[in-house]
């Protein structure tokens, strides 16, 4: 079967290798000039720069996609634990080192406020309830509201209802564990205090294997990727924007895809692993969206975006770890101009980057990487990012270097940056939103735009915006379960042929026996003819 892919992120390139394993002919049509979608790498000044996601857990799903085509994960990609997993910073002075070292945790906890150790040991063991459960809702399709029910007992048992936020509050007082133990759902895009608690299973994934990070960046990991799918057979096609998905109007099927200039690349089926709101809305023509129309589209709550400026400094900053997480001085407040109002604040929280503190090969001998990411609004708020941008750049430089990195403007001698515009208009990502469609309990496993489309029978969705969701275990998952999806289909598709042959079969001969008999008297009847 021939099967297109409409951009290479994580989630298209697992689909697309586990379609290739299958025996399938595979394309990867990509639109920018390398694979790797949010992940794009930026490479300037000898200074290596990951685009996009650089927290890698669950470990054994890349493992799985190399054992799959018969690999070894170590022939194609390093990648190493992280410790610590994070280092969280809090405008009184105070940090948080977290990691998996439990007796570290409790004690860290017992000099942040004594007496939350119970309360965290009470969240750990919450965390492990719904990972239990979370994972069975990552691992499988929500095509039907009858396969939500069979999952809907646990939900109820686990208080899916509830908000990660609100479980670390029911458990912790201190505010600054609280915000330690609640911060993970803005790694996939979602407000910690509207995000399903099924969220808080990222708290166990990371307790029991750890964080980890591929020697090279996340950029390593994705040429391992496209390696493996080419070592197999796979096409892909960079520069190569899609114009459209074109459709039969008699079959309502995917034929295949135009691309920007005209040219046609057929295909039986349709992946798609760009924005599910760009490709319903720019790639579909409305007349064949009876279900996904532009308001439904529309109607969706849709993540924060991101500001993100990547630099590179002719020193190194030896006292700040791989990662770290920089608390202002608000928390709900914050993330209630984010993702309520979308007004962009005077303050800011940040994720701080330093790959080189793993890997100094990112950057020129003597130097550190960086990039330091600030969760903004995405652009259905009124922030004009051409007027802006310099200003909320320069403040987050200046905070920076008052309080962790000092004479850091002196430093900086590579720089690049991108906004919610970018996102939007160079990665075609829907109201420039950096994780697609927002995590809440109602935009979640059966709520959530379905990896097999409604509208369209032949097409599928992997990626942030579709089931289970954004993360690099949320994308990786959505590919494989596209993969078992059109396996599925393909199979009934057999059972119908053969099951049609099998009918057909005593009506041919019984038609093949009609004729003969026909024939036989024919000649009969010929035959006495001449007698007489």
């Amino acid at each position: 079967m021939r099967i297109v892919v409409i951009g290479s992120g994580f989630g298209g390139l697992a689909a697309a290798i586990r379609l290739q394993a299958q025996g399938h002919e595979v394309t990867i049509v990509e639109q920018r000039d390398q694979a790797g979608g949010r992940a794009y790498v930026y490479r300037q000044d000898g200074f290596t720069f990951d685009g996009g996601p650089t927290i890698i857990t669950a470990p054994w799903l890349i493992d799985d996609l190399f054992d799959l085509a018969g690999k070894k994960t170590s022939d194609y990609v390093k990648i190493v634990p992280i410790d610590p997993f994070y280092r969280i910073r809090f405008e009184d002075g105070s940090v948080f080192t977290y990691n998996s070292d439990r007796q570290n945790l409790l004690k860290q906890i017992r000099e942040f406020r004594a007496g939350d150790e119970a309360g965290y040991l009470n969240f750990l063991k919450a965390s492990e309830a719904v990972f239990d459960s979370g994972m069975a809702l990552i691992d499988k399709p929500f095509g039907t509201i009858g396969s939500m029910a069979k999952v809907l007992p646990d939900l109820i048992k686990l208080r899916a209802d509830r908000s990660v936020a609100g479980l670390a509050y029911k458990h912790l007082k201190d505010d600054r564990l609280r915000q330690v133990f609640s911060f993970h759902p803005l790694l996939v895009g979602g407000n910690p205090f509207q995000t399903t608690s099924i969220y808080a299973l990222i708290h166990h994934l990371e307790q029991k294997w750890g964080v980890w990070f591929a020697m090279g960046g996340t950029g390593a990991l994705v040429q391992a990727f496209v390696k493996l799918f080419e070592d197999i057979g796979g096409t892909i096609r960079y520069s190569t924007p899609v114009n459209e998905i074109m459709v039969d109007d008699r079959t309502g099927k995917a034929t295949g895809v135009r691309l920007q200039g005209g040219e046609v690349l057929a295909a039986d089926t349709v992946v798609s692993n760009g924005d599910v709101a760009f490709t319903y809305k720019k790639l579909i023509a409305p007349k064949y969206r009876k279900k996904w129309t532009d308001a439904k589209v529309d109607g969706l709550d849709y993540s924060m975006s991101l500001f993100v400026i990547y630099f590179g400094t002719n020193r190194k900053y030896e006292d700040i770890a791989h990662h770290e997480i920089i608390m202002g001085p608000r928390y709900r407040g914050l993330l209630d101009d984010i993702f309520k109002t979308k007004q962009l604040s005077p303050d800011f929280s940040l994720y701080l980057h330093r790959p080189t503190a793993t890997d100094p090969s990112l950057a020129p001998e003597g130097c550190d990487s960086w990039y330091v990411l600030s969760p903004v609004p995405h652009l259905g708020g009124p922030t004009d990012w051409a007027k802006q941008g310099q200003a909320y750049r320069d403040a987050i430089i200046q905070y920076l270097e008052e309080r962790y990195m000092p004479d850091l403007s002196k430093h900086i001698v590579s720089e690049h940056r991108i906004d919610p515009v970018h996102f939007r208009d160079t990665l075609s990502s829907h109201l420039g939103s950096a994780f697609s469609v927002q995590p809440t309990l109602f935009q979640s496993a059966y709520f959530r735009p379905h990896n097999k489309s409604e509208d369209i029978p032949n097409l599928y969705f992997a990626g942030a915006g579709t089931h289970p969701g954004a993360g690099l275990p949320g994308v990786i998952s959505s590919g494989k379960i596209v993969a078992e999806l059109i396996g599925e289909a393909q199979d009934k598709s057999r059972v119908r042929v053969k099951r049609s042959a099998e009918v057909s079969a005593p009506k041919r001969e019984a038609r093949a026996a009609a004729v003969a008999n026909e024939q036989a008297g024919g000649a009969g009847t010929i035959a006495a003819e001449g007698a007489r």
